[in-house]
């Protein structure tokens, strides 16, 4: 898959939303995709110990771990937008 075929499945999901619901969608597909390659990852990391392969696999599940936090940081914020901040 190449980036333009990224931007072809995401645009029709987010082209028409508002600002604020284009933001929600998008953070809530990246934490989810996230969660998906963590356990496919982690799924042929076990699957391939003591494989020449399995170094790439574990290196893998460490970064989609990562990143599944950092997607969980972003749907939090997301889902705030449009929300009013309480006033200091």
């Amino acid at each position: 898959m190449t980036p333009s075929d990224a931007d072809a499945i995401l645009g029709p999901v987010v082209d028409d939303l508002p600002p604020e619901a284009a933001a929600q969608a998008l953070a809530q597909l990246v934490n989810r995709a996230s969660a998906r390659l963590h356990v496919l990852s982690r799924n042929q990391a076990a699957a391939r110990k003591d494989q020449a392969d399995w170094p790439q696999w574990a290196q893998l599940q460490n970064a989609a771990r990562a990143l599944i936090l950092q997607a969980s940081t972003c749907r939090d914020l997301a889902s705030r937008l449009g929300t009013r901040s309480p006033e200091k």
